[in-house]
């Protein structure tokens, strides 16, 4: 039988490891607590996320007398064929182009702008894009292909808008107009062509973004060779019509003319060369 005193040790040792217990998780309560921002605690912008930088790699045909002559005559054509070219997504402020670009991966111009119809009306700029979170977004955007991925990218990108741009006297998020690229790619679901959409569309920077029609155009019109990348038809493209003193400054609308282009003459199927506007002389 166990004496008097060794029975109170072990009654009491409960108790002393519930003390110890109560102890710890106070101590973690508090630590928890003065880590929690108040209103007056200044926020600093969440760091940009870094990704694997591009650049351009050179083009074989920069400099070449053939290639510059053929991009001037292109460029003329695409002007007069379409001399101010509308952006075909549609959208209010910088933010709305980021999503729009954003959402338009793997669907059509048609069916972003109709689901971005009621996205918008709902959510104009990033601060309500931010509070209607992914799924609010994502019953917005169901028609769109890859939705799910999506609707978290635009809802997380809202947010690190707010938080990175909300500071600096932009109350709703907006893009600043000196956004670089940089900024622009570190975003979720925001790749250089993205980033070179809404670049050139704002009249911020020049840049020409390429895309499936583009792709297909610079390798029918010999600036590209066949299984060129997406980089390598850029370089190829800044190569030929850089030097152009009508274009120089007009990369957005040079973009612009080629999508249309593109889709309204020069399609990946059923193409009739000849019918061409262009490729019947420019063709390779």
């Amino acid at each position: 039988m166990p004496s008097t005193s060794a029975a109170a040790r072990t009654a009491a040792a409960p108790l002393k490891r519930k003390a110890r217990g109560t102890s710890t998780a106070a101590a973690k309560k508090a630590s928890e607590s003065s880590s929690i921002p108040t209103s007056s605690t200044p926020l600093s912008p969440p760091p940009l996320k870094k990704k694997k930088p591009y650049s351009l790699p050179t083009s074989p045909n920069a400099g070449s007398p053939s290639l510059l002559s053929k991009a001037e005559k292109i460029s003329a054509q695409l002007a007069a064929l379409y001399p101010d070219p509308p952006c075909p997504l549609t959208h209010a402020n910088r933010t709305q182009l980021l999503v729009a670009v954003m959402l338009s991966a793997q669907t059509t111009d048609l069916k972003v702008n109709e689901a971005t119809k009621t996205l918008f009306a709902e959510a104009p700029t990033a601060v309500e894009l931010a509070a209607l979170g992914a799924e609010g977004i994502e019953a917005h955007i169901k028609s769109l292909g890859l939705a799910p991925t999506k609707a978290r990218n635009v809802a997380a990108t809202a947010s690190i808008l707010v938080e990175r741009y909300g500071r600096t006297g932009k109350e709703d998020g907006d893009l600043p107009l000196d956004v670089s690229r940089e900024e622009l790619e570190s975003l979720p679901g925001v790749g250089r062509k993205t980033a070179s959409v809404v670049l050139a569309m704002s009249g911020l920077v020049q840049a020409l973004p390429v895309d499936t029609h583009i792709h297909r155009l610079s390798q029918r019109w010999g600036f590209s060779r066949a299984g060129a990348s997406v980089l390598q038809v850029e370089a190829d493209l800044c190569a030929a019509f850089g030097q152009n003193d009508g274009i120089r400054g007009q990369w957005d609308k040079l973009h612009l003319r080629l999508i249309y282009f593109g889709r309204e003459h020069c399609p990946a199927q059923r193409h009739a060369r000849a019918e061409c506007p262009i490729c019947s002389w420019a063709g390779v």
